[in-house]
């Protein structure tokens, strides 16, 4: 009921184009209905011998009228019904895209992207078959039935009609018990078919660790266990309506058998004409299609409803994160931030991920965030982002609790490199200007200078318009970093967050960068997430985290006094510094002798 509702209210938007359709389809089966009686009357004329040249041609301008009125009312009712069946699919796709951008990172990483991707394409494909074609089967299943019987009954003879329709109850009262088979069949099929989706998108995204470990045969076979089940699936779907759509045929046939001896009878008994003999049978061929379309029909709405519980699933989940009644109008951040208490629990997490972090930024401060993996870095940023929702109280912008700040606001005020590294299929040049409503190259070049990446870009052949692979595969670990910091930087917004994204650059580099950042980021908030502390040693602010706390803040030369977690990591990586330089040096020597 609820799903029937919800599709509902995208159908009361094309209502008038459904009215007119099926108007148009109402005259087109009404027009049919005359040439079986056309064409006994010129029967009986011939058996009687009243018959004309005249009489003939009349006939004959009778039949090609209907014809012409029955190709033009065939050509609307796609135009108005099936028009109207592939708007709301276009419609419900717009919709559910809309709906998913408003989902938070939780729902994402709970749902995977192949199963996402066949709602999109064949469960709207099977809803807009459902509100389309299945529209034409019901009306003809129905209307065009009563129409065709009422006509035999009015027409012929009304004994013969009730001995043509018995089949007709037999198979209604089978197909609603076939109908509910369907619908959990198709269901399985879908979910099948989610899944494979699922490993193929994975496999691909995966193939230089799947090459790396040769696992090619491994995962071929793993995918064609996939397949053979997907394939399993749709064969239930098939086998049952191999099975049904024969015995249909069958009963079909015997009821014209039935309806072609006994019409004989009555016809040689003078009961009825030999016109109406031939009109009958003419009206009985008429009744097939109604009859396979109650098959069709069955078989369509179920699958189309199966496929709309699955996409009104998507619609039934919540945005987590939103813009709340008692959200301020605030048009502009300046760059000031303060945690308070900041705890943060995920979801699913029993333990909490932050604990109680307490720290004030001051507008145009550099701060820096250091800790081991999994001690909740990312998080904070996340949770700056607001892409996960924190406690009122905990987190301010500007003195403002950051859940009464407009979500667009907030993000537009926020420039951010991830750890991934997403870049979009697309050219350098668009993906560099993400953020901006324009692509102005003197903007674009600005940001790339200053990223250290314009040089590779202007040595590639297509220079700014070089498209990049599938989440930037084309390029380089170091170079797809640059490119995502030149696309923040582009922003040149109050807040800039870098989360770990110097890492696959070099030490010359990386310094290159920092020298950049700090002459044209005067006045402007910078957070640093790094491991390495070569990146955050001259940051106004270090933080360093251990196990979700905030465990020392202070200066690079503050910490190093302290003699704490951050002095033991710095004494490591010098030390590892100091081996990777004589490695260096040795091979260096070797190379000489």
């Amino acid at each position: 009921m609820k799903s029937f509702k919800f599709i509902l209210t995208y159908l009361n938007k094309y209502k008038y184009r459904y009215f007119l359709g099926v108007m148009t389809l109402f005259i087109v089966d009404f027009m049919s209905l005359l040439i079986p009686k056309i064409t006994g009357a010129i029967i009986d004329s011939l058996t009687i011998g009243n018959v004309t040249i005249n009489k003939i041609l009349v006939y004959i301008l009778y039949i090609i009228l209907v014809g012409l009125v029955i190709a033009i009312g065939r050509f609307f009712w796609r135009f108005f019904i099936f028009g109207a069946a592939r708007n709301i699919e276009k419609e419900i796709r717009n919709d559910m895209f809309g709906h998913l951008e408003k989902m938070s990172v939780e729902y994402f990483n709970e749902h995977k992207a192949g199963d996402l991707m066949t709602r999109f394409l064949s469960d709207l494909t099977a809803v807009r078959k459902a509100i389309g074609p299945t529209v034409i089967t019901i009306f003809d299943a129905s209307v065009m039935t009563i129409m065709v019987v009422v006509q035999m009954m009015v027409y012929v003879n009304i004994k013969l009609t009730l001995i043509a329709i018995i089949p007709m109850f037999l198979i209604c009262v089978s197909e609603i018990y076939y109908g509910k088979i369907m619908e959990q069949r198709f269901k399985a099929s879908q979910e099948a078919i989610s899944s494979m989706a699922d490993f193929v998108q994975e496999s691909f995204s995966g193939v230089r660790v799947i090459k790396a470990f040769v696992r090619e045969r491994a995962e071929f076979y793993r995918f064609n266990k996939a397949n053979l089940l997907t394939k399993e699936k749709n064969l239930k779907v098939v086998k049952l309506q191999a099975v049904i759509m024969p015995l249909l045929d069958v009963i079909i046939g015997l009821s014209s058998l039935v309806t072609l001896i006994y019409g004989g009878y009555l016809a040689l008994l003078g009961e009825i004409t030999l016109g109406k003999f031939v009109a009958f049978n003419q009206y009985i061929s008429m009744l097939v299609w109604p009859m396979l379309a109650c098959g069709e029909t069955i078989t369509m709405l179920s699958q189309g409803g199966a496929s709309l519980k699955r996409i009104k699933a998507i619609f039934d989940e919540k945005p987590e994160i939103f813009d709340r009644e008692d959200v301020e109008d605030i048009k502009n951040i300046q760059g000031k931030i303060e945690f308070k208490n900041l705890t943060f629990v995920h979801k699913g997490y029993k333990e909490p991920t932050l604990k109680d972090i307490n720290l004030k930024v001051d507008k145009g401060t550099t701060l820096a965030i250091i800790g081991k993996t999994g001690n909740g870095k990312s998080t904070l940023v996340n949770l700056l982002l607001h892409l996960y929702n924190a406690n009122d109280g905990m987190i301010f912008i500007d003195d403002k609790d950051i859940n009464k700040i407009p979500l667009k606001t907030l993000r537009e005020s926020i420039a951010y490199v991830p750890q991934d590294n997403f870049l979009f299929s697309n050219t350098l040049k668009s993906n560099i200007a993400f953020g901006i409503e324009d692509e102005e190259m003197e903007k674009i070049t600005k940001a790339t200078i200053t990223a250290c990446i314009h040089d590779n870009i202007i040595d590639f052949p297509k220079a700014y318009e070089t498209i990049v692979g599938e989440r930037g595969v084309t390029l380089s670990g170091g170079q797809k970093q640059r490119s995502s910091i030149a696309r923040a930087l582009i922003k040149d917004a109050p807040i800039l967050i870098l989360d770990d994204a110097l890492s696959a650059v070099d030490t010359n580099t990386e310094e290159s960068i920092l020298k950049n950042l700090k002459e044209n980021r005067q006045g402007k908030t910078t957070i640093l997430i790094a491991h390495r502390i070569s990146t955050i040693k001259n940051a106004d602010v270090i933080m360093v985290l251990d196990n979700g706390k905030i465990r020392e803040v202070g200066t690079h030369s503050e910490l190093i006094e302290n003699n704490d977690v951050y002095k033991d990591m710095y004494e490591k990586q010098k030390l590892e510094d100091a081996l990777e330089e004589r490695e260096k040096n040795l091979d260096k020597d070797i190379e000489n002798i």
